[in-house]
């Protein structure tokens, strides 16, 4: 099975509640956008593309490690594009979280995806329409910082909103809905 196969088998079981709002409407126009676009998970799809995402948080802690993004210097949720090697997209998710927290050990919350973002980005791709996870850390996690962040910071989940933009307080509110 393919990648964009996954994703669209995902996308059919991700059942948002009522309270999620807009996430009926973002489920629909993902799975439009793969229907369109045989290229639609990979960054060269001049349309936009899927992208994987997961909040690392430590629920016995009740905090949140985001990444201070190196280009878009901004607070937020591991994640990125989808690479040729991914064969799911919850493992595409789990291998960024990794990549980018240092952190090995990390398991997804169980259940598939929390929420959708789509956000525009600029030109040629147009659209990231990000299939956004939980990852939940192993107890005395260490994270180590990559080259795509310029800082890694635990946040307790009442500063999330002081630092962060709605997207990932969204992620977040969503994701302890679920713990």
């Amino acid at each position: 099975m393919s990648l964009h196969d996954d994703a669209v088998l995902v996308l059919k079981g991700y059942a948002p509640e009522v309270a999620h709002g807009d996430q009926a409407e973002l489920r629909q126009a993902y799975l439009d956008h793969l229907a369109r676009h045989d290229d639609g998970m990979w960054k060269a799809c001049g349309a936009g593309h899927l992208t994987a995402s997961a909040l690392v948080i430590d629920p016995e802690r009740g905090k949140v490690l985001l990444t201070l993004h190196r280009k878009l210097r901004m607070w937020l949720q591991m994640g990125g594009h989808c690479e040729p090697q991914d064969v799911r997209l919850e493992a595409a998710a789990l291998r960024e979280a990794t990549e980018e927290s240092g952190i090995t050990g990390l398991t997804l919350l169980p259940g598939g995806p929390v929420r959708l973002d789509r956000h525009p980005i600029p030109s040629p791709c147009n659209w990231h329409l990000d299939v956004q996870y939980a990852a939940l850390a192993p107890a005395g996690a260490a994270e180590r910082i990559s080259e795509e962040s310029l800082e890694l910071r635990w946040f307790g989940y009442e500063d999330v909103p002081g630092v962060a933009d709605a997207s990932v307080v969204r992620l977040l509110e969503a994701t302890r809905s679920r713990l």
